[in-house]
């Protein structure tokens, strides 16, 4: 099993994520995937002592977690988890996930929510409401019950991490990659978590960026209505980059 973290300018959190993970979820091996920082995450995660991928220039954060699932699959990984390299996600939380996802086979993908009960940190009223938004419309596309679309806290069984090895979103990808697999008919499901206030570095969805989000996601959403959908056989087209598009 693999948790992928991806990070960028996170050095005043990173160590404390991979020490985090490496306590809570030994089970877990660590890949950290530098997305180009400008400071010193790189060094900090390579004294770490954990896999560290630095990609040569900023690429975002979906650039940052394909190439941490093509890793997974070339690699051989069965699961593979997101956890952000800001120290919002709980690592011990990593076993809820991975209990959801091997109790119920048909399900390739779990993803936590911080609406299903358990107190911890909360967003701005302004990103909540951009997220119901969204959950009414993923709830209503993918006809299961949708509460936390943006969420990054994720695990994957092999089927998953094929599927966004070689395809994934770009720009903000939590909510699209929901959609991906549906229209290629893997099952994803929503487990209850707590999220913690991020440990450093600053959110990309600022308030500048806020209403260009909005509208981009929504269009992708839209666009990927009419696209065709293709049922995913594990060894099918096997990526040869961890990199889309490329």
């Amino acid at each position: 099993m693999l948790a992928i973290v991806p990070a960028y300018n996170e050095s005043a959190a990173i160590a404390a994520v991979v020490g985090s993970i490496q306590r809570e979820a030994p089970e877990f091996d660590v890949l950290v995937v530098d997305d180009g920082s400008t400071d010193s995450t790189y060094a900090q995660a390579r004294r770490a002592g954990v896999a560290v991928l630095r990609l040569p220039f900023n690429l975002g954060i979906g650039g940052a977690v394909q190439t941490g699932y093509a890793y997974a699959f070339e690699n051989g990984y069965e699961y593979a988890a997101q956890v952000d390299g800001d120290g919002q996600h709980d690592p011990a939380q990593l076993r809820t996930l991975l209990d959801r996802i091997q109790s119920d086979p048909p399900v390739e993908m779990v993803y936590g929510t911080r609406f299903g009960g358990k107190e911890g940190f909360k967003s701005s009223f302004a990103r909540r409401a951009g997220i119901r938004l969204f959950a009414a419309i993923l709830s209503a596309v993918t006809r299961q019950r949708v509460t936390d679309p943006t969420s990054g806290f994720r695990l994957c069984n092999r089927r998953a991490i094929e599927l966004f090895a070689r395809n994934y979103p770009l720009d903000y990808p939590e909510v699209e990659a929901i959609l991906l697999m549906h229209r290629h008919e893997l099952r994803s499901a929503e487990v209850p978590v707590s999220m913690r206030v991020r440990a450093g570095g600053r959110s990309s969805i600022t308030l500048l960026h806020s209403g260009y989000y909005m509208i981009k996601v929504l269009l992708a959403v839209f666009v990927g209505l009419f696209r065709a959908r293709h049922h995913i056989e594990p060894g099918d087209d096997a990526p040869t980059s961890g990199i889309h598009g490329i």
